[in-house]
């Protein structure tokens, strides 16, 4: 409740405002001149800074400020400085075979630095973020290669891309329809074979068997011993990673009806620096020879 009447404090001599609560009265006690002083000098800033820089909005455009000051403009010239800072190196990197680039840790850090940025837009969305790839996506990270881990091997790869129609040079393997070749209970014992190599197989019987139709039928491009070959991109079956199913079905399935995958080729796409910068990158995951 409010008084009619002005009431002073007996303790501090100081005159209530007239606002009791509970028996408590507020005092009315003036502002401190130094907080006074500073909310009077913050409005003066506040004059100054709108009349200095950008502040009021108009119709088309807000106040231009007498300093003439863009937080645009501001960002524009940063964009080129840094720029300019990048360009000796990006241009050594355009002009530099992969080796030297690998050669100099400075520049091989810049280019890692930049294939990671060109991956993320490029090569996510198939590898993943992390380039831990996913089921008919190879992971990135170990040392599993279809074609082969080295820088040079890994640019060709990206370059040209894998069974790419857009590309003359793009690397190419076919894994034959064996659905056409060998019986259902023959790719099953194939099959278990496969496994066996990693894993215990279903039926522990049809490995024999299946090893001698691995001979007769897969070893000219996998191998005697299962380990792949680079050279036609044939995968190795003896380490346990599978990249187109995992399990003894999914192998009979691969055996039966082969699904092959294709990667584009980008160096018509994102330029011939980029492709170097990636390769560096992809090399640098950990898995690279």
């Amino acid at each position: 409740m409010a008084d009619k009447h002005k009431h002073v404090d007996e303790v501090s001599g100081v005159e209530t405002t007239g606002h009791e609560w509970d028996g408590i009265r507020e005092l009315n006690n003036p502002m401190p001149r130094w907080w006074v002083y500073t909310f009077y000098a913050t409005i003066i800033w506040a004059i100054g800074y709108a009349i200095a820089y950008p502040s009021w909005p108009m119709l088309t455009e807000a106040t231009k400020g007498v300093l003439g000051y863009s937080s645009r403009a501001e960002v524009t010239a940063e964009l080129s400085d840094a720029k300019a800072a990048q360009a000796s190196n990006a241009e050594r990197i355009a002009s530099s075979p992969i080796e030297d680039i690998m050669a100099d840790p400075e520049l091989k850090q810049f280019a890692i630095s930049a294939g990671a940025s060109a991956f993320k837009v490029n090569c996510a969305p198939c590898h993943g973020s992390g380039a831990a790839g996913g089921k008919g996506f190879p992971n990135l990270n170990d040392n599993d290669w279809l074609w082969g881990g080295n820088p040079q091997e890994i640019y060709q790869t990206i370059a040209h891309g894998i069974r790419y129609d857009g590309d003359e040079e793009t690397r190419v393997s076919e894994m034959p329809v064996f659905a056409d070749m060998l019986t259902p209970d023959e790719m099953r014992a194939t099959a278990a074979y496969v496994l066996s190599l990693t894993a215990m197989p279903s039926n522990p019987a049809l490995v024999e068997p299946g090893k001698q139709l691995f001979a007769d039928n897969c070893a000219s491009c996998h191998g005697a011993d299962a380990k792949g070959s680079r050279e036609v991109g044939a995968p190795n079956l003896a380490d346990a990673i599978w990249l187109k199913g995992e399990g003894e079905q999914a192998i009979t399935d691969q055996i039966r009806s082969p699904k092959h995958g294709v990667m584009p080729g980008w160096v018509n796409r994102v330029g011939d620096p980029v492709v170097k910068d990636l390769a560096i990158f992809v090399h640098s995951l950990g898995g690279g020879e």
